[in-house]
This record gives C-alpha cells, sequence and structure tokens, in this order.
C-alpha cells in the first residue's frame, strides 16, 4: 500500500488498484494479447480473462515511495517485441502517475507467450 500525504489529509492507493492500473495500462497497448500467469503445477502460461488480468502483475514497494511493476504478458505473432515492451513501459508508468499519483521507478517486462 502506497500512503500520499499533503496538506488536505491522506489517500492511501491498495495493492488491487495499482495492478488492476498496470494491467489496463498493459493490455490496452497494441500487440499485447493480454496478461498470463503460470498454473500452480508449474505449467504452461496462460492467458488470463480480463477480471483476473491482475494476477500477471507484482508490485514491489521502494524505500522512497515509489513503486516497480513486473508485468507478464502475452503478445500477438509478428509484432515488435522491444517495441510493444517500451510501449508497455511508458503507458504503465504514465497511467499509474496520473491516476493514482503514485511514482514508478521501473518497469520490467516479461513476454511469455506469443499467441497465434
Amino acid at each position: 500500500m502506497v500512503k500520499i500525504t499533503n496538506e488536505c489529509g491522506e489517500i492511501s492507493v491498495t495493492n488491487d488498484v495499482l495492478t488492476y492500473l498496470a494491467g489496463d495500462a498493459a493490455t490496452s497497448c497494441f500487440g499485447v494479447k493480454g496478461m498470463v500467469a503460470c498454473s500452480k503445477e508449474g505449467g504452461p502460461w496462460q492467458l488470463l480473462r480480463r477480471e483476473s488480468m491482475s494476477k500477471g502483475v507484482v508490485v514491489r514497494y521502494d524505500e522512497e515511495g515509489s513503486v516497480s511493476l513486473e508485468l507478464h504478458i502475452g503478445v500477438d505473432a509478428g509484432v515488435n517485441l522491444s517495441a510493444v515492451a517500451r510501449s508497455i513501459m511508458k503507458d504503465t508508468s504514465w497511467k499509474l502517475e496520473q491516476s493514482a499519483g503514485v511514482p514508478v521507478k521501473k518497469v520490467d517486462v516479461y513476454i511469455d507467450t506469443i499467441i497465434r
């Protein structure tokens, strides 16, 4: 949880909000099929439905009040992987900073599967 304090009071932003915003920003980028997660048995990566896409997001809190994100995604076959990853990094950072007021230190994008 991140706490933002100013002269008007204090706001707490929960992990659920951050994971939803990050997942929504990532899946809105061109070429992204969706967030993915590995099954508990260690099986293949599975594409997540829209309502559970936050399972493909890991949020780590930094001591200076910022967050670091780890995003696991599946992409369309034939897209430029580096361009997709850069787009996700930029859009996710911007959305979290604008929507929640939370500074983003870094975004790591893991392209776990390519979907045809």
